[in-house]
Parts: structure tokens; sequence; C-alpha cells
């Protein structure tokens, strides 16, 4: 870049200037921010931490009002009078210990000192109570003092004394409520009571009073030590740190603010009858002035967004050219992930623009491609069902002209003119293969033929009726549907000891503009487990697999009709080939016995031969 150029004596008479302004304001704006951002914090943390101290003391008056609850329990107060030792006694203690330990979900244990049996009891939470007599009360629990009521600081939870242990029970970090128990209105001790507060119970007040990671809490009594802190190792140690033993502890104010040591410290004390802590925050001035320093950097992303735009405008020639280029570009890479059916807009009248539109030609030859492609995809799939459609089982013919030949041979009676033509009909329709598509009256008198060479076979020992509306008889099904769903009643389900064999077709109109063909018969239940595995195969049916219904096997012995390796996975298969993804067929066994299969399909009058 020359000097001489006005491209870049352009850019230096306005990024100069520019510059200048932009790091006069960073500085007056960052020192006049700080300042506020400074103000502003002391003034809504010291309210925070004032809350925040109301709603620790109400915690812990809520545990006070708790241990006066025994006052109130007149038959647990005459006991600790009376001191009686029998087993109604013990179980009035525990009763009124219970209450106590699950008022509070953060109540960790309770432990109360009789004085008139010098029997002490140790209740906690998932372990068995446990109960000791002849040993002084614990030493923390006893009250000397004259106000009746002390807080013992964190410490981590012991027995009480007790020499046997507490599996159950695993110790943690708690701070104690201890009280003694008087004769009133005497100050005579009749026991000793102390409740373990979990820790977790100041969780939730803590968090709402500082930023985990950023800013630190600390919760101290009035000896220095720690009831609470972000650091659990420091709890029930003393706080040695210069920020705290004169600035907070020596000063006697409420509350307060003071920085040191890079830090801007905040106070509040809590005051309360057996109650002296002092609740402190500690926000590091970086976290502070957070802000300062983000608007710092929002403007020195300005300064360089502008001179971005400065340098912008001096090439927007050169953008002008290459932007049509790189749209075109963006067409390809689309194109290549495979979005065939972008659009594709005119990018001028110049060089450019003319490369744009054949490639927009190009991108239609190609699109036509493909839907000749798609076609033709069809075009296989209706060869598929064609040859799906003309397997015919030479073993089910053989099989039916040797019944029909041994009537003729045997009886020599006009029945036999029925069983033939029954059979006609049956082979006219199965390899007339030109139509893949009839009415629900050819497919039901296809089933008819069907039936009526089944009961010749089985000496009609069983019962065949169908129910449909009338106006469903012309509405169009896939060809070859229900006869293989009626065989299986044959091969599977049929009980040759039995003579009230049932098969029964109906169809009805659903409300959807649908049709529901159901085929039920009284035979043999599906097993749970083949049933289970059947509904799994029908919710995923695969593709029809040609190949395997061309295969002609002389040997397999159960093929003996049509269709009988058409299973019903196949069939649904057949009904979605030409139905759509909408049609369903639902198998169940019947509470009466026997099976029944549901097709649901859309009501279709006039259909396309193909």
């Amino acid at each position: 870049m020359k000097w001489n150029s006005i491209r870049t004596k352009l850019i230096v008479f306005l990024l100069l200037p520019t510059l200048v302004c932009i790091l006069a304001t960073m500085f007056i704006s960052y020192s006049y921010t700080t300042k506020s951002l400074r103000t502003r914090a002391v003034d809504e943390n010291t309210n925070l931490l004032y809350q925040g101290s109301k709603n620790i003391s109400s915690f812990i008056q809520d545990v006070n009002r708790l241990s006066l609850t025994i006052y109130s329990d007149s038959d647990f107060y005459r006991q600790l009078e009376a001191g009686y030792d029998d087993m109604s006694a013990n179980i009035r203690i525990y009763s009124s210990l219970n209450y106590i330990l699950t008022s509070m979900p953060d109540i960790f244990q309770v432990y109360l000192y009789r004085v008139k049996d010098s029997k002490a009891t140790l209740l906690s939470h998932n372990a068995t109570p446990k109960r000791w007599q002849g040993i002084p009360p614990y030493s923390d629990s006893r009250i000397t003092a004259a106000y009746p009521l002390s807080i013992q600081s964190t410490h981590i939870s012991n027995t009480y004394g007790l020499n046997s242990p507490l599996p159950q029970l695993t110790a943690e970090p708690v701070f104690t409520l201890h009280r003694r128990i008087e004769r009133i209105p005497s100050t005579e001790a009749l026991g000793y009571l102390s409740i373990d507060v979990k820790l977790t119970a100041f969780t939730d007040i803590m968090n709402q009073l500082y930023e985990q990671d950023k800013e630190n809490i600390y919760l101290v009594d009035d000896s220095g030590t720690l009831v609470y802190s972000h650091d659990e190792a420091a709890l029930g140690k003393p706080l040695n740190a210069s920020w705290y033993d004169k600035p907070i502890a020596g000063n006697g104010l409420s509350q307060g603010y003071f920085e040191k040591d890079g830090a801007v410290f905040i106070y509040q004390k809590i005051e309360s009858p057996g109650l002296n802590w002092t609740l402190v925050k500690q926000i590091p001035v970086s976290y502070l002035f957070r802000e300062a320093k983000e608007a710092a950097r929002i403007n020195i992303l300005l300064l360089v967004l502008l001179m971005i735009m400065i340098i912008a405008l001096t090439i927007l020639i050169s953008f002008r050219i290459t932007a049509p280029i790189k749209q075109l570009t963006r067409y390809m890479n689309q194109v290549q992930t495979g979005n065939l059916e972008i659009d594709i807009r005119p990018a001028g009248k110049d060089e450019i623009g003319l490369v744009t539109e054949r490639f927009r030609s190009m991108m239609d030859t190609i699109n036509n491609l493909i839907l000749r492609e798609y076609r033709l995809e069809l075009s296989n799939k209706t060869n598929e069902l064609r040859a799906l459609q003309s397997q015919i089982n030479p073993h089910f013919l053989n099989n039916t002209l040797q019944i029909i030949g041994t009537l003729a041979l045997e009886l020599k009676v006009p029945q036999i003119y029925a069983l033939l033509s029954a059979l006609a009909k049956m082979m006219r329709y199965s390899m007339y293969n030109d139509e893949k598509i009839v009415t629900v009256q050819d497919e039901l008198d296809h089933v008819k033929a069907y039936v009526e060479l089944q009961k010749e076979r089985f000496e009609n020992k069983f019962t065949f009726r169908y129910d449909m509306e009338e106006s469903l008889l012309k509405a169009l099904m896939p060809k070859m549907i229900l006869q293989p769903i009626v065989e299986n009643y044959f091969k599977h389900g049929f009980n040759l000891a039995r003579t009230d064999g049932l098969i029964e077709i109906k169809a009805a109109r659903l409300a959807s503009g649908r049709m529901e063909i159901t085929v039920r018969n009284n035979g043999s239940s599906i097993p749970a487990a083949k049933l289970e595995a059947l509904r799994e195969e029908l919710q995923h049916p695969g593709r029809l697999d040609i190949d395997m219904l061309k295969e002609t096997d002389s040997n397999d012995s159960k093929r003996d009709a049509p269709g009988a390796r058409i299973g019903l996975p196949n069939v649904l298969a057949r009904l979605r080939l030409v139905c759509g993804d909408s049609a369903l067929l639902i198998v169940d066994n019947d509470k009466a016995g026997g099976v029944i299969v549901r097709l649901e399909i859309d009501i279709v009058v006039e259909s396309e031969t193909i």
C-alpha cells in the first residue's frame, strides 16, 4: 500500500481521530463506571446480607421454638419431673423426641439427658434409638450458665458419650442448639436437650448471598470460629484472617464495609438470645469491576469493528465482483450435500450471470433424470406385486384334485360339480395377474370358493359367516389379501376333533373415511411369546423377497395352499405397497378363544390398474 494513494490517506485520516476519541471515552467511562459499581455493590450487598441475617436468625429461632415444645407437652414434662422408667414412659419420650427430629428436614439427631434417673436417649434418622443409664450428661450439653440456651458452632456430629457405635449413622458437620430443661419457675435442671442441625440448613440461604467460585462467604461466631464457609475444609476451625480481627471483631458496629487485600468486605452481625454470629461477604475487586472491564472490552471491540468497516469500504468494488462467484460456490456446496431443490437465482447479465444460468439449467436436467428413475422404481414394485400374485402352489392343487377325484369315484354325486366350480374360480382369480387391485366383492368371492373346498376337505366341521356393508362391496383393495389370512386358520388353528369350528369375516366403515375388515376364528390361540414376536415383526415389515417367493420346493410338504409362504408380515407389506403406509394389520387372540386379524385401509372406489 503506497502513501500517495487516496485509499491509504483515507484510512489514516479517518482512523487517527476516531482512535483518539474512543480511547478518551474509554478512560472517562471506565473511571466513572468503577466508582459507580463500588457504590452500587456495597448498597445492594448490605441489603442482601441484612436479609440473609434475618433468614438465619429466623431459622435459629424456629429450632429454638421447637426445643420449647417440651414445656407445652405436659406428659413429657411430667415424666421428666417424676423420672418414670417404664415402657409407656419410654414410648412417650421417644414419641416427643421423634416429633422434634422430624419437624424440620435438616435436623440430624436429638439428644436428651434426664437428671432424675440419669438416663440418656439419642435419636437419629435411619438408626435405632439408643438409651443408656448411669453416666453423667454430655459435657457440651450441660449448660451451667444463667441463660438456659446456647448455640454450639460447627463441629463433627458425635454420639454424646455412647460407647457402642451406630453403624447406620455417618458423621457430618452440624451445629447444635443446647437447652437446659428447668423446673419452672426455678432454674433447677430436669434435663438437657441437644438438637444437632445439619449445615445444609444454611445452604439455600447462603447460596442466595454470593456467587459461587467468584465471591466468598463466611459465617463466624463470637469466638472467631467458622460456622459456615464456601471452603468446607475450614468449617469448625478458627478464622485466621487479618481482615477480621480489627475491622470487624474490634469495631463494635452491627454492619459495615471496607476494602483490603484487593477485595471489598461487607459484614452484618446476627444477634439474638444465645447467638452472636457475624456474616461476612468477600467480593474480589476484579469481579466487582467486571462490568467496567466488559465495557472497556466492548469499546475496544467497537474500535476494531470501526477500523474493519473503514477498510471494508475501500475494497467494496472487489467484493461486488467476487460476491456472485461465492454465491455460486455456495449453491454447489448445497448440491454436494444432497440438496437438489435449491433456488438458484439470476446473478446478472454479465459472464458470471451466464454461468449461473447454465448451472440452473444443468440442475433442472438432473432433477428430471431423478424423476424418471423414480417412475422406474414404481414399475419395479408393480412387477414385484405381480410376481407375488402368481404364486400358486402345485401341492395345493394336487391335494384338492385328489379329494375331488376320490369323491367322484366313491360317491358319484352332483356335489362334485360344486367343488370343481369352486376350484375353477380360484384358479381364474389367482392366475389373472393383469389386475393387482380388485373389489371387496371379488376378494370375498375368492374366499368363498376357497372355503367351499375346505368344507369338503374337513367334512363340514366348521361354519363360515360373513357380514359386510353393502356400500363397501364395491370398495377397492389389493388382491389375494383375505385368503392367506383365512388359510392360517386351517394350517395353525383348526382342530380336527371339533365339529363347531367357525371363521367369520366382517367389513365396516370407520368415521375417518376408512374401512375395517375383521377375520375371526374360534381355533387355537397364538402362544403369548409367538404373538409378541409376530407383533414386533408387524411393527417393522420388511421389503418383500420376491426371489424367495418364486422358489419351488417340491419336498416341502407344508406348502398345501395358495400363499402358503405368504405370512402376515408379507400381507401387510403388500397392503402398504398398494395402499400406502397408513394401512394397518393387527393380530390378537380372541377372549372367547381363537384369533382375530383386523385390516384397516382407506376406502377407494375407483383406482388405476397398473
